[in-house]
């Protein structure tokens, strides 16, 4: 790879490039069609999979192959009006509900933390450090992707020494790059210190526990409380959630989800009296559309 290629291929998402590699492996291998496409073609891979796939996959599908005739120097068939005109009819006549994670409210919030302190304390008393350490780092996972409004990209990707922590005061967490950061120009991200669920205090209690200095901030920890080198995995953090939101005692934890910890900050922020331009400042929203759609769920 030639340092053009090099830094061509730095520009795109690891994710989008899977996702794009998938969508056309699907449409050559899997539904036999041929390379270039007619519009005709394409007209018909949705129309086929109408029923199967969901409205945001069929668009992403139209979106990778729009992609891979560029690429190649074709002409581009999904920006035919029979291609466009299908996708209008199949959301017409399958229109589908954005299903979205339930909000995780304040109540619960301090309910979990309960029960995570609590957990702390026994793993003391049996002088089990595997499970103080998952403890520890899972409250103040918890606690920061709330009071910041992580995504779960953000927190997995989060770096010690990206981290200045001011006692008392609050922190600073500075993200490399980040889902609405297009042109990777990274981004401060400001967190008050608090009196009660304080992110920053349970963040230090962490690294201090793991005797962490640098590196990702929240790692797999094995079963003989090994922490790890790699961060967490972003596919890890809902089953996680879910396992220690059953174990807390929640209701119906299969409705929640990693954004169920930005969901419910954006509630709590508008019952509080925030206004929308100020939310959006501080989770880092770029368009109004996204930032309601939370503040609905908410």
């Amino acid at each position: 790879m030639n340092r053009v290629d090099e830094f061509l291929h730095a520009a795109e998402r690891a994710n989008t490039l899977r996702s794009y590699a998938s969508a056309i492996q699907h449409f050559e291998v899997e539904w036999q069609g041929l390379l270039p496409a007619t519009s005709e073609a394409v007209a018909s891979y949705l129309a086929d999979h109408a029923t199967s796939l969901s409205n945001n996959t069929l668009r992403q599908r139209l979106a990778a192959l729009s992609r891979w005739h560029c690429d190649q120097g074709f002409a581009d068939p999904t920006k035919a009006s029979i291609v466009r005109q299908v996708l209008k009819g199949i959301r017409a006549v399958h229109p589908a509900m954005e299903k979205r994670a339930r909000p995780l409210i304040l109540d619960q919030l301090q309910q979990v933390d309960n029960w995570l302190q609590r957990a702390m304390v026994e793993a003391r008393s049996r002088d089990d450090r595997p499970s103080l350490l998952r403890h520890a780092r899972d409250r103040s996972l918890v606690l920061l992707g709330f009071w910041r409004g992580f995504r779960s990209d953000e927190l997995a990707r989060l770096k010690l020494e990206n981290i200045q922590i001011v006692p008392g005061e609050g922190m600073t967490c500075y993200l490399e790059r980040s889902k609405t950061d297009k042109n990777y120009e990274g981004r401060e991200f400001k967190c008050p210190a608090l009196s009660r669920l304080c992110p920053v205090t349970a963040l230090s209690e962490w690294t201090a526990l793991a005797e962490l200095k640098t590196g990702p901030v929240f790692r797999k920890i094995d079963r003989w409380g090994h922490v790890g080198e790699a961060p967490l995995s972003v596919n890890s953090l809902i089953p996680l959630l879910r396992t220690l939101f059953a174990a807390a005692g929640l209701a119906s934890v299969q409705e929640y989800s990693s954004h169920s910890l930005r969901r419910g900050f954006a509630g709590w922020a508008r019952a509080s009296g925030w206004d929308i331009k100020e939310l959006m400042e501080y989770v880092g929203w770029t368009d109004i559309k996204s930032a309601m759609r939370y503040l609905e769920a908410s």
